[in-house]
């Protein structure tokens, strides 16, 4: 017994020291449920939670439990969990997309708990209970409507038609500023109040999203930032076929962007304003789509 609590107690300083990791600073400990069978899922586990310098993970196949160091300024918990559910393994706050699921070896597809309830911490200490498997129709219903009235994305949608209107003005810097906050939206979306069908669809999406945000705040460049958008504005429309603005969306078009292959984007106006060439060709392109 006094070897297994040695053990434990010195896993916090083994992920402050591991390799690549370096020094966390800020470090908070908690400990964790993550599913899954074997090492190779001890391997993707961890790969999905450790981010160099700024958190790193120990996962145990015995009990399911993994220990989480991170620095509490630059990342939470959450933030992890949902990288490791992307990952493709169940955990206390969020179920793996199941095309995710799939694609892990044999031996690492463990047995998902359709039956059981997890508990998802929310809001402090507050205890919500997520069921896992098929919900019924009145449930999806309360949830969809639920979540539509709360407007759970709605600081996504704004920092991306900032994004947007930064673009039309050609400013690199105020694109690059509202990236960040889209950033920041993206990893703050309570994902356990959405319906399964939004849920779905935002874990596909969402690590897109934070890519071409990461990318477009990294530079003060329109034109690359543009580049970006535009496949920034393909998974924001995916998303919010499904978790509809209470506004409606127009998706529009632009026909002469990236040498004729054309670029989109999404507007809260009716009237067509080109953020890909500015006040050059104000008025190039035309609506696809009313969102609503």
């Amino acid at each position: 017994m006094k070897t297994l609590i040695g053990l434990i107690a010195t896993i916090p300083s083994l992920l402050l020291a591991a390799p690549g990791n370096g020094q966390i600073k800020n470090a908070k400990t908690i400990t964790v449920n993550v599913y899954g069978n074997c090492d190779i899922c001890k391997k993707n586990i961890e790969t999905a939670a450790n981010t160099k310098k700024i958190s790193a993970a120990e996962w145990n196949k015995d009990n399911s439990a993994a220990v989480l160091i991170y620095d509490s300024t630059k990342t939470t918990a959450d933030a992890i969990l949902k990288k490791i559910a992307l990952a493709g393994y169940d955990n206390q706050s969020y179920l793996a997309p199941d095309a995710a699921y799939s694609k892990l070896d044999l031996c690492c597809q463990y047995e998902r708990k359709q039956n059981s309830k997890l508990t998802v911490q929310h809001s402090g200490e507050t205890n919500i209970k997520h069921e896992m498997g098929a919900l019924s129709s009145q449930d999806i219903n309360k949830q969809t409507a639920q979540a539509k009235n709360e407007n759970l994305l709605s600081t996504v949608y704004t920092a991306y038609f900032g994004i947007k209107d930064a673009l039309i003005k050609g400013d690199g810097n105020a694109a690059s500023a509202k990236a960040k906050e889209l950033y920041k939206a993206v990893d703050a979306v309570p994902m356990e109040k959405l319906s399964a069908s939004q849920h779905t669809v935002w874990m596909k999406y969402m690590k897109d999203i934070s890519y071409n945000a990461e990318h477009i705040k990294s530079t003060t460049e329109p034109e690359h930032q543009r580049e970006h958008f535009t496949k920034l504005s393909v998974a924001m429309y995916e998303v919010m076929k499904i978790i509809k603005a209470d506004y409606p969306v127009y998706y529009d078009h632009c026909p002469m962007y990236n040498s004729g292959k054309g670029g989109d984007w999404l507007s809260k106006e009716s009237d067509i304003k080109n953020p890909y060439y500015g006040s050059q060709m104000l008025g190039c392109g035309s609506t696809k789509e009313v969102i609503k």
